[in-house]
């Protein structure tokens, strides 16, 4: 029997589908590259934004034909989108031929729900409400060497006024510390070069009275030559300790995630995000400070309810005076059961697509000018895989760049030193020194 898994979202997503593949090979199924040739296929779906929600109506859609031609394929729909109050039952009403539909905090589940579902004809719908425990019983199947995701804690209880996160993952539970730095150990005695730590905040982190700062120190303290990243940080959470660990340790990659969403400070104080535009460029001071090299990335948001053409423009100084090395950069999604999506002043989509092309223009021009600053020196990738197309191996720098280089022998896994000759974009290439 073979499985198949979509995964739409983060990296949260990524690693949970990871450990539905644990789950299946529990099971006695294998992977499964091609969608038509699965005994199981199952959608880990993303709410956060509308697109992500489209996509996945669209391929679970497309899938009608193929459910009538093999009566013994079991679909199932699980992750943020099956969690969301409500969906479920659109999901049974827009797809009947789902079998079973299950959410974010009964992922442990599926293996016994794919047992009932094999003795029954009817769907199966299994929706828990918030959990306190985590999943530390779960094996997951790796799909990312050499790098590894390491959940160290699930949930988030800030409740920005625009994301439907806290309702569909709950409330935060940290991880025991001790399970976070054997499952470390243990990836990096398995060969495994980069170990990123996630959270939908890890600066909440807290297991007794070991809070991020102190994991971290004891993350990058695990002997053996590896990385560690993390993310998301969130700005009200951030701590010169934060900044003490990282400068400390050389393993811990010299990028922080720190999403702004906005550079007005009425439109923070609307999306609840509890920080000011002076205080996030303090952080962002205090850490080129301390580590010069240190690059930052963001998430921003364009078109907020009420936004004004005066507020936007403080968004695009943002992203000049924090120098941030690349954004993700969105237009705003209403999210049913957000405090935003109750708002008034919807800003036309029009002007919403005018701004968020000026910011990713601006964006842009901040990255080209960083990567270009990048040829002629010497960095450190980590080989992370082989690009048939340019016929190229790349790999990410310590600050998150990708880079290209041409080799005859496999250097996936390798720590690879380029002299770099050449920036396209977000892109470097080099030779290997």
């Amino acid at each position: 029997m073979n499985y198949h898994i979509v995964t739409y979202g983060c990296q949260m997503n990524l690693h949970e589908s990871e450990k539905i593949a644990g789950i299946l090979r529990e099971q006695g199924y294998e992977r499964e590259s091609a969608l038509e040739e699965a005994d199981i296929i199952v959608f880990n779906t993303c709410c956060i934004r509308e697109n992500a929600e489209n996509h996945a109506f669209g391929n679970i859609g497309a899938l009608k034909k193929l459910k009538r031609a093999k009566k013994n394929l079991l679909i199932a729909v699980g992750g943020c989108m099956a969690q969301e109050e409500g969906k479920a039952a659109i999901l049974r009403e827009k797809f009947p031929f789902i079998d079973i539909i299950f959410g974010t905090h009964n992922v442990y589940e599926l293996g016994a729900l794919i047992e009932r579902k094999r003795k029954q004809r009817k769907a199966i719908v299994s929706l828990l409400e918030d959990r306190r425990e985590t999943e530390d019983n779960i094996s997951p199947v790796r799909t990312s060497f050499p790098n590894a995701w390491v959940n160290i804690m699930y949930g988030c209880n800030n409740f920005c006024s625009y994301c439907i996160v806290p309702y569909v993952r709950g409330r935060e539970r940290s991880r025991r510390a001790e399970d976070v730095l054997r499952e470390v150990r243990e990836l990096v005695a398995a060969g495994y070069r980069e170990v990123t730590l996630l959270g939908q905040n890890v600066n909440s982190y807290q297991d007794g009275e070991m809070k991020f700062p102190a994991l971290l120190d004891a993350v990058a303290s695990i002997e053996g030559k590896f990385r560690v990243r993390f993310m998301t940080s969130h700005p009200k959470d951030f701590s010169p300790e934060l900044v003490a660990v990282m400068k400390k340790h050389e393993n811990i990659c010299k990028q922080l995630h720190l999403p702004a969403q906005s550079g007005s400070d009425r439109i923070l104080s609307l999306m609840n995000r509890r920080y000011t535009r002076k205080a996030y460029l303090e952080e962002i001071a205090l850490l080129k400070r301390e580590i010069p090299d240190c690059e930052v990335t963001t998430d921003l948001i364009v078109g907020f309810p009420t936004e004004t053409d005066e507020e936007f423009e403080e968004t695009l100084s943002l992203v000049t005076e924090a120098d941030f090395s690349s954004a993700f950069t969105f237009i705003y999604s209403p999210r049913t059961g957000t405090r935003a999506a109750a708002m008034e002043g919807r800003i036309s989509e029009a002007v919403q697509k005018e701004r968020i092309m000026r910011l990713v223009e601006r964006v842009n021009e901040n990255t080209r000018k960083k990567s270009e600053a990048c040829v002629g020196k010497r960095v450190e990738i980590l080989c992370e895989d082989f690009d048939e197309k340019k016929g190229m191996y790349l790999g990410r720098d310590m600050n998150g760049r990708m880079g290209y280089f041409k080799c005859e022998k496999d250097r996936v896994g390798d720590f690879v030193m380029l002299e770099i000759t050449e920036a396209n974009g977000i892109s470097l290439y080099g030779r290997e020194v």
